[in-house]
């Protein structure tokens, strides 16, 4: 009953306006409309989101990220030309253009790197001429213009060396690139002489006449190959050398700010396929054979055994020499790496030369060949230099017996007549030390003694000798023996 009066009331009550909660009340007090900055629209972004967008509008743009330079990017930059006329190759002591590869481990990217050299890479070199421009066929098939840029270069060089050293100024320059005197020093390592190594002597060049380079490994069993790649690539000249210890001479009139241009390769190219090494059966040979030779050969005593980038001028002799009586020769390559004794291996097939027969167990095992055609014949097509000086050699002997009663001539003929009697001219101490010396330095130059070292009856009687006299123990007995048998009895 108390509930109806007041249901009542507000029955009878005038409607009242749903409240507006973001509208002013001035309106239903004393009716006029508030001003539109006193009702906010909704759609209108609340006063911190404009204050933020303000300030991002004052704020400076973005710098876009940092990007290093690049050796690729050449910046609109024309690709770079060099007047060298020969080929670019990465090693130039390790890769010969006569070796022909069957195929190719990557596609023919240039390690120049895109556009940054005019010479187009084809898997092995650049070519300073265009190699379309050849002809096979032909006798000579180098064009005119490569002969050009070599008769160039030819007269370039012996302009830039100028007049000869003196034996002084020699002396000067050998003493000045000594160990004691600077440690301004080129290693010549497994790879050779590399494309990028050019550079590296030219900048010695800069602030020196010469620079001292430092041959190991697997190069140095051709060292003539080496001396000749560093004074033709280079143009300057080989003042001295002992040993892998070569002393590099630029030239009296060499200008460091016209020296040749050479580009920079980036990386290291892959190498190519070449054929393989170690044939199924060897040439001549059947297979039965060719198994027996190999199990032969590992049990042969051990020539020597190569160090790790070690200094192998001597083998190449060694080999030779040891085939005048064997016809197997091992060498022990254990610690080496593969790739190493296999490149020896083809050093030794081409310059001694033999026949490879097998690489197992880390050993490199070379055959000297049938006995129909010899190695004194195989020697001579390989060497015609040697066996066409023979007749030269003959008079300088002839006249330095006459000259020298103690030469090597006298102790032959006392050494190869058998007789006990000491000769009476006294031996010379450093004896046992000449042929080690010969093998070692002068492998390079031709002497009176290679044509004897290549006779095999005159080393067949040493070797003779040697064995008769392996157990005499009397310093008086020793001097009477040969210096080439004491050399044997010292490497066998």
């Amino acid at each position: 009953m108390l509930l109806f009066p007041a249901l009542l009331r507000r029955a009878l009550a005038p409607p009242r306006l749903p409240p507006r909660r973001h509208l002013s009340r001035l309106l239903d007090r004393y009716g006029f409309a508030p001003p539109a900055s006193l009702t906010p629209s909704p759609r209108e972004p609340p006063r911190a989101a404009a204050a933020d967008s303000a300030a991002a509008k004052k704020r400076r743009a973005k710098k876009p990220p940092y990007r290093p330079p690049s050796s690729l990017d050449r910046g609109g930059r024309p690709p770079a030309r060099s007047d060298l006329p020969f080929d670019f190759r990465f090693s130039y002591t390790e890769s010969t253009p006569a070796s022909k590869p069957i195929g190719l481990r990557e596609p023919k990217y240039s390690p120049f790197g895109p556009g940054r050299l005019d010479r187009p890479w084809t898997g092995l070199c650049a070519p300073a001429v265009d190699a379309t421009l050849r002809d096979l066929a032909a006798e000579d098939p180098l064009p005119d213009a490569e002969r050009g840029l070599e008769e160039a270069r030819r007269r370039e060089r012996e302009r830039v060396l100028g007049e000869p050293l003196t034996p002084a100024e020699r002396a000067f320059l050998v003493d000045k690139c000594q160990k004691n005197r600077t440690k301004r020093q080129i290693n010549l390592g497994r790879d050779g002489l590399t494309h990028n190594m050019l550079n590296d002597i030219h900048n010695n060049w800069k602030s020196c006449e010469a620079v001292r380079v430092k041959c190991l490994g697997v190069p140095t069993v051709d060292m003539q190959n080496v001396c000749h790649q560093l004074e033709d690539k280079t143009g300057g000249l080989i003042i001295h050398r002992r040993g892998g210890q070569l002393i590099l001479y630029r030239g009296r009139h060499y200008n460091p700010k016209k020296r040749p241009v050479i580009p920079l390769m980036l990386w290291k190219p892959a190498e190519p396929i070449y054929p393989r090494l170690i044939k199924t059966t060897i040439e001549g040979l059947t297979v039965e054979e060719t198994k027996q030779m190999r199990k032969k050969g590992l049990h042969v005593p051990v020539l020597t055994k190569l160090a790790k980038n070690g200094y192998y001028a001597s083998l190449v002799p060694m080999v030779r020499d040891a085939f005048l009586t064997n016809e197997l020769v091992r060498i022990d390559c254990k610690g080496l790496p593969k790739s190493d004794y296999k490149k020896i291996g083809v050093k030794l097939r081409d310059l001694v030369p033999c026949i490879l027969v097998s690489f197992d167990k880390e050993q490199i095992i070379v055959w000297r060949g049938k006995e129909d055609g010899g190695l004194q014949d195989q020697t001579q097509k390989s060497f015609p230099s040697v066996v066409d000086s023979d007749g030269a050699l003959a008079k300088n002997e002839t006249r330095d017996q006459e000259q020298t009663p103690s030469d090597w001539s006298s102790d032959e003929s006392s050494g190869i007549s058998g007789s006990d009697e000491v000769p009476d001219d006294k031996p010379d101490p450093s004896g046992t030390h000449v042929m080690n010396t010969r093998w070692a330095e002068n492998e390079h130059s031709v002497h009176r003694t290679d044509k004897r070292a290549f006779d095999g009856e005159y080393m067949a009687s040493l070797w003779a000798l040697a064995l008769d006299s392996t157990n005499t123990k009397s310093t008086t007995e020793d001097r009477a023996i040969h210096p080439d048998v004491r050399y044997w009895r010292k490497t066998s």
